[in-house]
């Protein structure tokens, strides 16, 4: 009797081990998510089309970022000499000034004392000649001593020299000394932009008291305005002297301006970066100094491992491509991108395999991503 029992029981557990087992299998043939199959009419609607990942000339785009510049000579801070208050100015930052033009009145009395100054020594020159004239044709007939010609020599050579600085003086504030006269005397003088272009800054007010170290207004002569762009010095050798290239500011990125490179810095910064000049092949005024700009250089063609754009598709901040891997079958493969070119892009690092007889979908990756992702859900 025990012996029938201890049958039965083994017989139970061996029954329950067989059942087990199909549950095991079916784990190990997990489905693969990243593959899809289609059937013929899926197939013929999508309008698939496949082809080959293979090597093709790349022109890459160099993205940089500067500012506009400009050189010294082309940059001018206009100041008093001698200091004074600013009488009037109609100047405003933007504003176009000609050469020649006067952009601002300066008044103090000392412009007064300066012109009174080269009135009475130049009222006393006469007398100081006629004296010199006169004790040196005494001296040379021996009537009158050495020193009393020399004397008179030396007041008159120093009148001279006093009448030369006071006419110096006056040019400098912009006074023409053949204009003054006793009852022509002013107590203003005019400032005169040395430069055609535009204000810049304009750093004071009317009734302010500038001193001779002050500067009231900068002055920008555009003919020469270029754009300085901070290149990487891995970035350097891509770059050559009259290689084109486009910029454009944050606020109107559609507008594009084309430029030039005119020259390249060797010196490099403490951030591995180096100074390229560029020339603007035409002038907008709306490029001021100091205005951010990006620019975008084609550099050299290289050959490159690319694939059709409609090959590439998103999927969770990812990018895939479809590969044909049996009859009406694909497989969804991961790619990282480089540049694009007439529509083609480039695929970076790309695998033996891939290079090889792999064989991928060229038109149609979207289709099969959709019934991917309608399958999953």
């Amino acid at each position: 009797m025990k012996s029938i029992i201890y049958l039965s029981v083994i017989i139970i557990l061996l029954s329950a081990c067989g059942e087990k087992k199909p549950a095991t299998d079916n784990t190990d043939k997990a489905e693969n998510t990243n593959i899809v199959t289609l059937t013929d009419a899926q197939l013929k609607n999508a309008s698939i089309l496949t082809g080959k990942i293979e090597q093709r000339e790349i022109s890459s785009v160099l993205k940089l970022n500067g500012k506009i510049d400009v050189p010294p000579q082309n940059m001018v801070s206009i100041s008093v000499p001698l200091g004074g208050y600013l009488k009037s100015t109609k100047l405003l930052p933007g504003m176009h000034v000609n050469k020649g033009e006067a952009i601002a009145m300066i008044e103090d009395q000392q412009y007064i004392q300066l012109q009174q100054d080269y009135l009475t020594a130049k009222a006393r020159i006469g007398y100081l000649e006629n004296e010199y004239n006169r004790q040196k044709d005494l001296n040379q007939s021996k009537a009158s001593s050495d020193k009393v010609f020399q004397q008179a020599e030396a007041e008159y050579r120093s009148q001279q020299v006093l009448i030369s600085s006071l006419a110096e003086k006056l040019q400098l504030i912009g006074i023409n000394v053949r204009t003054i006269s006793a009852s022509k005397i002013s107590r203003s003088v005019n400032i005169y932009s040395p430069i055609t272009g535009f204000v810049s800054k304009v750093n004071v007010n009317i009734g302010k008291y500038v001193s001779p170290t002050e500067v009231l207004f900068e002055l920008v002569n555009p003919t020469d305005i270029h754009l300085a762009l901070k290149v990487y010095e891995k970035d350097l050798d891509k770059l050559y002297v009259g290689q084109k290239l486009v910029a454009y500011t944050n606020n109107q990125p559609a507008k594009k301006h084309e430029a030039e490179i005119l020259l390249i810095g060797r010196d490099l910064s403490a951030d591995r970066n180096a100074d390229v000049h560029c020339h603007f092949e035409t002038y907008d005024k709306t490029l001021v100094p100091g205005t951010y700009m990006n620019a975008e250089v084609q550099v050299k063609n290289t050959k490159a491992y690319a694939i059709a754009n409609e090959a590439i598709v998103q999927f969770e901040g990812k990018q895939y491509i479809y590969k044909v891997i049996g009859n009406r079958q694909f497989e969804m493969t991961e790619v990282n991108t480089g540049e694009s070119e007439n529509g083609f892009t480039e695929i970076l690092l790309p695998t033996k395999t891939m290079t090889a007889n792999a064989v991928f979908v060229t038109k149609g990756a979207y289709s099969l991503l959709m019934m991917m992702k309608n399958k999953a859900e």
